[in-house]
């Protein structure tokens, strides 16, 4: 797969005046008239307002299309970014001074490249992704969306487009209403469920033929860029791949194809889970994400380096060390949740540290080999329950850290790394949250009203997590001890 494509060769200038703090009213105007004319041209009835919170929510409001139009948007309260998966909120010292005082609401400022139609409603119906701004017009640093952008701002200040390609890993299950039961993969076409693992088996992807039309079909109207599908190792486990692109595009369209798919699979009677680890003794899932950057003058890959004895650049090891230094410190937009770290067990397809190596799937950071233009490299770290705005800027800061501070990676990999647990990397909330909450380099370039929302909405999920009292314990524990 190559990861770059050409790129048009825009001065930085315009590419940096292309991402304003505050939209201007004539900006404004043209967005409002490309959205009204597509939502005409499709016959759209009502519009979602949505933005995305920290766990990758959706979250809005659905406007009939009159309303939408004549509104120009919508308002929400700021606190809702703040919200956890289980419905509490950070705590309240964090969400107070974070917040306006005025307890005003955001305004919501809808992009005209981030519509897609619902294609499995019964009523016309387009969802379309917002930017959160505050009613001064300024972007709201906890906003993940906004986060994304400001960290390709940095990219475009250097000269420089990231291009990403993320790959998304699902199990497919029975619909069940107990959460005390333990997931069953789902009955296929033929009347049977898998009796064991089909790693790229065709046939077994075949089982889901009605299902996967539909996904392909749904993610044609929308314009997601879907390529390959796979069956992954787990029983009812399946990867697709999207196109590369702009970094921003692909986490809308991930974010999207999440809610496509449940969607898809609800109307087949079955469940689609982006849990980390859903099912016991099967395999995690995963957002892989494939990385590189691109000269915006040139249209070269600046990772790629002809002259050099590897064919890669001086900049792409730094790249590499970036990687290596600094997702540990950021481990929480990699793996959000309590489940997620189940993924991380040594002798699993799951890489548990941060060591690079070409073709080598058994490190965190794999380098594919490819020519110049598709050199890239593929974090493995991230699970699939991670927010996508999240991860892809969090791969891309620590990447571009490297590059700032010139950070020498590790030796190649060239040995089997399953079982090698890396020194630095928390495969743990308790002390992931910990380094991410007292990271100097994360409160410096993502900001510090960032970090200390992000951790608060992560510690507020943790703490109701334990406030429950799991089926093992009272199993194992309630008589014994």
């Amino acid at each position: 797969m190559r990861l770059v494509k050409h790129v048009r060769k825009e001065k930085r200038e315009t590419l940096m005046n292309s991402i304003p703090n505050k939209p201007s009213n004539t900006l404004k105007s043209e967005t409002m008239n490309k959205i009204t004319k597509w939502l005409h041209e499709n016959d759209v009835k009502q519009v979602q307002c949505l933005i995305g919170d920290h766990t990758g929510v959706a979250r809005g409001k659905v406007l009939p299309v009159d309303k939408f139009i004549s509104e120009q948007g919508c308002r929400l309260g700021e606190t809702i970014l703040l919200q956890s998966v289980v419905g509490g909120y950070a705590a309240g010292d964090i969400l107070w001074s974070l917040s306006d005082p005025r307890d005003v609401d955001m305004i919501l400022e809808p992009d005209a490249s981030a519509c897609y139609l619902l294609p499995w409603n019964d009523e016309k119906t387009a969802m379309i992704i917002h930017d959160c701004y505050t009613p001064e017009g300024k972007e709201v640093t906890f906003s993940p969306r906004n986060l994304l952008k400001k960290v390709i701002k940095l990219y475009t200040e250097q000269g420089w487009q990231a291009v990403v390609a993320p790959e998304m890993e699902l199990y497919l299950t029975q619909a069940s209403t107990g959460e005390s039961q333990e997931l069953q993969v789902p009955v296929g076409k033929s009347g049977r469920t898998e009796a064991g693992r089909q790693s790229f088996s065709i046939d077994a992807i075949s089982e889901f033929d009605p299902l996967m039309k539909d996904i392909y079909a749904w993610a044609k109207v929308q314009g997601l860029g879907l390529d390959v599908v796979v069956h992954e190792e787990g029983r009812g486990q399946f990867e697709f791949n999207f196109d590369h692109g702009d970094p921003l595009m692909l986490a809308d369209q991930v974010f999207t194809f999440k809610r496509t798919v449940k969607a898809a699979a609800e109307k087949h009677g079955i469940t689609a889970t982006f849990m980390a680890k859903p099912i016991g003794g099967e395999p995690g899932s995963a957002m892989h994400i494939h990385q590189s950057i691109v000269d915006i003058e040139t249209g070269q890959n600046i990772f790629a380096d002809d002259n050099s004895e590897t064919g890669f650049s001086e900049l792409f090891s730094y790249y590499l060390g970036g990687l290596q230094t600094f997702i540990p410190e950021v481990m929480p937009m990699f793996a959000p949740n309590v489940n997620s770290y189940r993924r991380f067990l040594t002798g699993e397809s799951v890489p548990v540290n941060l060591l690079w190596g070409i073709e080598n799937r058994t490190v965190g950071l794999r380098v594919p080999d490819a020519p110049s233009a598709a050199k890239r490299v593929e974090n493995r770290i991230a699970g699939a329950d991670a927010n996508p705005y999240l991860a892809i800027a969090a791969t891309l800061i620590c990447g571009y850290i490297g590059m700032m501070e010139k950070i020498s990676p590790s030796e190649e990999t060239t040995s089997r790394a399953n079982g090698k647990l890396s020194d630095k990397l928390p495969l743990n909330i308790d002390l992931a949250i910990s380094m991410m909450s007292e990271s100097e380099s994360m409160k410096k370039y993502l900001g510090e009203e960032f970090v200390r929302g992000f951790i608060g909405t992560r510690e507020a999920d943790y703490n109701h997590y334990k406030s429950e009292i799991s089926a093992w314990e009272r199993r194992f524990l309630l008589t014994n001890v």
